[in-house]
């Protein structure tokens, strides 16, 4: 019953229009699914991945015009990660991201790999990490149609960082998952503890937790430029049902079964508020559009395809066809 990895990562934006940009043509991540914000359909829902949205390829995006920033602190998700080939990439990304005026740290190690820290143009605090040694989940396959050339594309979701003022209750939540504690590494700020390196499944890249405890800062406020949530990867619904009643044995009040369609879901806050979700692996975002035209037209699930003309006169058109 562990979870057997990261599923995806789902981030605030108050500019869709600038978001689409920056992840399809500087990033070169294939825009797999324009959807909108079940919980909200006034908001696109915006997935990124590899060339079909693969489990573990997918950085989401909510649309909320005019929303503050982030506020950075505690109980937040404070770092996404995501996966290249190899070294070579991350030299070929220093030149990219020169090249378009990215803000971007140079290839530097941590946690036992090579990594560039950079940001979006809203602020969201990103990583590239190499898997150049890398062994456990497998990544992605890049779209062939990026800008980007294959050899150096984004094949996924690397390690996820949470920053919160007591990791002990964190690192709890974590284990009920099925995470293990791999290692711990020194603070990247000064008078911290260790961050807590955590992994689940046949780990590595894809797998990986960390939890950065952090004594000096106030609550987090979610903006854009922030992570709404992190889900994890399980195998279908039966295993869906299952976590259920283990979150409920454990005293974690949760969402219960949630249909989303592209997968089924669950929801739940770990004692220092972080929200997590549970996803199943499909059945994947091919269900309603062809592979060469993913993520070109708005696409709604069947329970909501009835209120598509509501729903469209609300959104500001956004053009996506390639």
């Amino acid at each position: 019953m562990n979870v057997k990895g990261i599923h995806h990562l789902s981030a605030m934006t108050g500019s869709v229009a600038g978001n689409y940009q920056f992840y399809t043509d500087v990033l070169g991540m294939r825009l797999i699914k324009k959807t909108v914000n079940q919980d909200d359909t006034s908001a696109y829902h915006l997935f990124y991945g590899d060339e079909r949205g693969k489990p573990g390829t997918e950085l989401t995006f909510f649309d909320f015009p005019g929303i503050g920033p982030n506020k950075e602190g505690v109980s937040s998700i404070s770092g996404t990660s995501l996966r290249v080939k190899n070294d070579d990439a991350l030299r070929y990304w220093t030149e990219r991201f020169t090249e378009k005026g990215v803000r971007h740290s140079p290839i530097t190690g941590h946690a036992g790999r090579n990594v560039i820290f950079f940001e979006d143009p809203e602020g969201q605090k990103l990583a590239l990490i190499s898997d150049e040694h890398n062994v456990g989940v497998e990544g992605g396959i890049p779209w062939d149609k990026s800008p980007v050339p294959i050899a150096y594309g984004i094949t996924g979701l690397g390690p996820v960082k949470l920053t919160v003022r007591k990791p002990d209750a964190t690192l709890g939540a974590l284990r009920l998952l099925g995470f293990t504690e791999k290692s711990r590494v020194p603070a990247l700020v000064e008078g911290q503890e260790d961050i807590i390196i955590m992994q689940v499944g046949d780990g590595g890249s894809g797998a990986e937790v960390q939890v950065e405890p952090r004594s000096d800062l106030s609550a987090a406020s979610l903006g854009r430029g922030g992570v709404h949530h992190v889900a994890f990867r399980i195998e279908d619904k039966e295993e869906l049902m299952e976590w259920i009643g283990i979150l409920n044995q454990a005293g974690l009040h949760n969402s219960g079964f949630v249909e989303r369609y592209y997968f089924r879901s669950l929801y739940f806050r770990e004692p220092n508020g972080i929200l997590f979700e549970l996803a199943t692996d499909g059945p994947g975002f091919a269900t309603d559009e062809p592979f060469e035209t993913l993520g070109e037209s708005l696409a709604l699930p069947p329970f909501l395809e009835n209120q598509r003309q509501s729903i469209e006169a609300k959104l500001k058109p956004l053009d996506t066809k390639r």
